[in-house]
């Protein structure tokens, strides 16, 4: 199966709801992005501790993690990625969680989508990607350079399945999880959805009443710059991984 951009926008197929299965970012998009920027009150551009830091520099995963190495620079594929890991740090910090619930939070940031086979709604991806980091968490641990406990496996797993899942449709066995593993899924979900702005239809942007963070409003503008800063770069020829590190400096997030 092709890789190639569709002719049109992403915009255009979304109003006409001809989005392919695989979607990749166009210059066309991304002046739409920027032409519909929201009115965000100002705001003091965070910054990430030394070691949130590290572990952002970490979370560009290999293409071969992902179940379907053609989305690794779709819309749901390494600068998503990358994005959702740095925002869940961003949020970890903001909510002054310790270290390890930080590093086990962008981990499973950095995998969430791993396990993904279309751009689409892809229902079980979560719950695929759940199983995936269970069973290859030595590995995933490793490229962090941590150990995996059972601890971290079993909180990070739980945020990876549920990310996907509406708080109002949790089931029992859900909302037991949950109830363990309450601030990481929380705070994955709400990392997930402040990287919305990558996508082509306004109604599908960050919603706050889909999210329990409460430092979700003031990381929009943050979130929203870097899609920009990130989709432009790698549309000028950088590598998805590299086009979000030359965001994340140029907004002052990495020193």
């Amino acid at each position: 199966m092709s890789t190639t951009p569709p002719a049109d926008s992403l915009v255009e197929l979304a109003a006409r709801k001809q989005l392919p299965h695989h979607q990749f970012t166009d210059h066309a998009t991304v002046r739409w992005i920027e032409a519909n920027r929201p009115d965000f009150p100002d705001a003091v551009t965070p910054r990430l501790r030394a070691t949130s830091q590290r572990l952002v520099y970490r979370s560009a995963i290999p293409a071969a993690w992902m179940a379907n190495t053609q989305l690794a620079d779709s819309l749901h594929g390494v600068r998503h990625a990358m994005r959702t890991a740095t925002l869940a740090a961003l949020l970890a910090d903001a909510e002054d969680l310790t270290e390890d619930d930080t590093a086990t939070l962008v981990m499973a940031a950095a995998v969430h989508d791993c396990r993904r086979v279309h751009d689409k709604d892809d229902r079980g991806h979560g719950a695929r990607a759940a199983i995936w980091l269970t069973g290859n968490a030595d590995m995933v641990w490793g490229h962090f350079h941590m150990a995996a406990t059972a601890q971290r496996i079993v909180s990070a797993a739980t945020a990876v399945r549920l990310h996907d899942v509406l708080y109002d449709v949790f089931t029992p066995d859900d909302l037991a999880d949950y109830a363990r593993n309450r601030h990481v899924t929380d705070l994955l979900k709400a990392a997930d959805a402040l990287d919305r702005y990558r996508l082509p239809k306004l109604s599908w942007w960050p919603d706050a009443s889909r999210v329990r963070a409460a430092a979700f409003a003031s990381l929009r503008p943050t979130a929203f710059e870097l899609v920009v800063a990130s989709e432009a770069a790698h549309l000028a020829g950088i590598d998805s991984a590299d086009a979000v590190l030359k965001a994340l400096e140029q907004w002052g997030l990495l020193t």
